[in-house]
């Protein structure tokens, strides 16, 4: 069993990401595809304490409006750029019967990749979506490296990663099998 997973789309994580409109437009069209065939898609959203954009409740906080997020979906919270640490996400996949996930979301060289390589220790293959993930230029670590590069980088790092028992990949939007 799969699950589709979306990271972060939060107003202050995608201000000024690469690609933005089509990214939520890839990832909405993942969410349609998830919701008609009853895949477990959970909701991730990250909040900090000591940083107002990232406060629960503010403004910035909140999914951006595109983001095809209703009441009642899967919705776990994380302090961490892991989406499995100190939150109930394994337990949320494992009762669903998850052996697969879905990957989207931002940013891509932080709580993305950082999910995606936990989900392997946590014992899920990991399906990368290609184009449903982004990141800023400008990013803490980053440097000047144009965020469509680190995007990219971050899809090269997964479409060489070999993880014993475990089965990696990074594919299109429009090729994800549910």
């Amino acid at each position: 069993m799969k699950a589709l997973l979306v990271i972060d789309l939060q107003r202050a994580v995608v201000e000024g990401a690469h690609d933005v409109p089509g990214v939520l437009e890839r990832v909405n069209g993942l969410i349609a595809r998830a919701r008609e065939l009853s895949v477990p898609l959970v909701f991730i959203q990250h909040q900090e304490e000591g940083d107002p954009a990232m406060t629960p409740g503010a403004d910035s906080w909140q999914f951006v409006d595109e983001l095809d997020f209703r009441e009642g979906d899967v919705l776990v919270h994380k302090k961490f750029r892991d989406g499995f640490a100190a939150t109930p996400l394994k337990e949320i996949l494992d009762g669903a019967g998850v052996t697969e996930v879905i990957v989207t979301g931002a940013q891509s060289d932080y709580c993305v990749q950082t999910t995606a390589l936990s989900a392997l220790q946590q014992g899920y293959d990991v399906s990368v979506v290609r184009d449903a993930h982004t990141t800023t230029a400008s990013g803490e670590g980053n440097g000047n490296v144009p965020a469509a590069s680190v995007v990219e980088f971050v899809n090269g790092h997964f479409e060489w990663l070999f993880y014993p028992g475990r089965q990696v990949a990074v594919v299109a939007a429009s090729d994800v099998s549910f």
